[in-house]
């Protein structure tokens, strides 16, 4: 625990919780060299997952920071590890449907993205993200210390802060405050922010228990999640580490007598465990109005909230700070011009609207939803009635566990830092399959370079990640690109050129040339680098694409 005495009086960003999305955005600012302080209320200890997925594009982001490695370093499993979700009536059975490499976590290379997905409790994902942040020399880290109040003027914000449960009082000087602090946020709560939407959808209870030797008493083998779909007790079950360390979820209105046993009638096993812990927690369908007021902004749960189902929340909020991180570092680096931050918002708010729909359809179809008496039967009708089951299953649930079209094919439309030509019309993707694309808001597509994983194999590997990066798809960066790289630097503005030797660069960019955001994103595609310069500043907030500039409005 860091002291109050210690704590920096005067820094350039103050985030407020030190989860999963405040982690990120003091580790994203900590890249850039920016001073940050991050202050937690509570400790965040115990074995509670929350997230249990980090997927395929969080993975690309910690490999931006130079963590991924890490991060499989504490995966409780190891990569040959079934990444199986499999329905079944309990945990001996019948199977009803099986999804192989659910959230793409095979380590398998994949020409679509530089990292899979990994199957690892939060509470792991936060020790990895804790150690990187505060490898920093800018970034440090105050707990337990709560936010009392702050005030904003044109030039920062005076936050008023505690040590522990009614300690030592002083402020903090900052230039912007993130409120990272999750569903109940003080800071939403002091700018007087209210949420849209609907709550609760759902109220469910999670268990942990110790269960010595059931990861070898189902003949299901292994898998990442276990959906039992049954009359009595409907839930989801799910390994936490290579052990025996297990969760059970189900909804609250099916809990049922001592904990223990009911655990053991859902799994069909008669065999011994302990519960460690039980929480209750509320699905919700929330989405607040800003996420922003003058230099206070909102990320994560703070500013968005939905059902777990589909793994997106963490990883959301991490994808929140990545976002407006890099643009803090812009503005404060002074290349950020006032449309970017306003970007911010304008960017986030679409994917998360879209990503909360998923969820809440992912939602609606629980267990529960697929029992029918018989299905555990024997013989013909209980084969004909599990058949009927498994289609159901398989068509309700692959936008779940299959989703990579939202994972890596969200995009941004209507933001004002993207320049967009006639063609780059954007096109809303579905769940899966995923289609890449070059669309300026569109993930950049990816490209594997060279043999293997490692550094500088992946196309990612090459982008600036505190600047922009012109990418030219002809393996050769003339000299016009490099007066244009020079005429950025005069403008304070980091431009890197790169071409990368590599067959079909072209084909995949539809375009000579792609201007790349630290985050990424596609800023700008085109064959004529006249547009670059105009596109470059576009994509730092500096100027306005007008019908005049432009032929397609962004």
């Amino acid at each position: 625990m860091e002291r109050a005495q210690s704590v920096p009086l005067e820094v350039e960003v103050m985030v407020v919780g030190a989860g999963p999305a405040g982690l990120s955005m003091a580790l994203e600012l900590g890249l850039h060299g920016r001073r940050c302080l991050v202050i937690e209320g509570q400790a965040r200890t115990g074995l509670a997952p929350r997230a249990k997925t980090t997927n395929v594009r969080t993975r690309e982001l910690m490999r931006r920071w130079g963590m991924a490695d890490r991060l499989a370093q504490l995966a409780p499993f190891g990569v040959d590890y079934p990444s199986d979700v499999v329905f079944a009536s309990s945990m001996v059975g019948p199977e009803l449907a099986r999804f192989h490499n659910a959230m793409y976590c095979s380590p398998r290379r994949d020409d679509r993205f530089s990292e899979h997905a990994q199957w690892i409790p939060q509470y792991k994902v936060e020790q990895a993200l804790r150690e990187r942040a505060l490898a920093f020399p800018g970034v440090s880290l105050s707990e337990p210390t709560r936010l009392v109040s702050f005030s904003q003027d044109g030039e920062g914000v005076l936050a008023q802060l505690q040590d522990g449960e009614g300690g030592r009082s002083w402020q903090v000087r900052a230039r912007y405050l993130v409120g990272a602090d999750g569903a109940r946020s003080t800071v939403r709560e002091l700018l007087g922010i209210r949420m849209d939407g609907t709550s609760p959808l759902g109220q469910h209870r999670n268990y942990i228990f110790h269960a010595p030797g059931l990861a070898g008493r189902t003949p299901l083998g292994p898998g990442v999640m276990y959906w039992l779909v049954n009359d009595r007790f409907p839930a989801v079950v799910a390994p936490l580490d290579a052990g025996d360390l297990w969760t059970f979820g189900c909804p609250r209105g099916a809990v049922s007598g001592d904990p223990a046993d009911m655990i053991r009638s859902a799994m069909g096993l008669d065999i011994e465990l302990e519960i460690l812990t039980e929480d209750d927690w509320t699905a919700h369908e929330l989405i607040a109005r800003q996420y922003r007021q003058g230099r206070v902004f909102l990320v994560g749960d703070a500013c968005h909230l939905h059902p777990p189902f589909g793994g997106h929340g963490m990883n959301m909020g991490i994808g929140d700070s990545v976002d407006l991180g890099w643009k803090l570092h812009a503005t404060l680096a002074g290349w950020g011009g006032p449309r970017l931050l306003d970007s911010y918002e304008i960017e986030r708010r679409q994917v998360h609207r879209r990503v909360v729909d998923e969820s809440v359809s992912n939602h609606r179809h629980l267990s529960s939803s697929f029992y029918a008496p018989g299905l555990a039967a024997p013989g013909p009708q209980g084969d004909a009635l599990r058949a009927s089951t498994r289609e159901r299953i398989l068509a309700s649930k692959r936008p779940e566990f299959d989703s990579l079209g939202i994972v890596i094919g969200y995009h941004y439309e209507r933001s004002p830092v993207l320049l967009r030509e006639v063609a780059d019309e954007p096109e809303r993707q579905p769940a899966a399959p995923y289609q890449p694309s070059a669309r300026p808001g569109c993930r950049s597509p990816h490209a594997w370079l060279s043999a293997g994983r490692g550094e500088g194999a992946s196309l990612f590997d090459h982008y600036d990640p505190s600047g922009m990066t012109l990418l030219a798809t002809g393996a050769r960066v003339t000299d016009e690109m490099r007066r244009l790289a020079a005429d950025a630097a005069a403008a304070g503005i980091p431009l890197r050129c790169i071409a990368p030797e590599a067959a079909g660069l072209a084909e995949l960019f539809g375009a000579d040339y792609a201007l790349i955001r630290p985050d990424h994103h596609v800023a700008w595609r085109g064959d004529d680098l006249d547009r670059a310069a105009l596109a470059l500043r576009v994509a730092c907030g500096q100027a306005v694409q007008s019908p005049q500039s432009a032929t397609q409005p962004a």
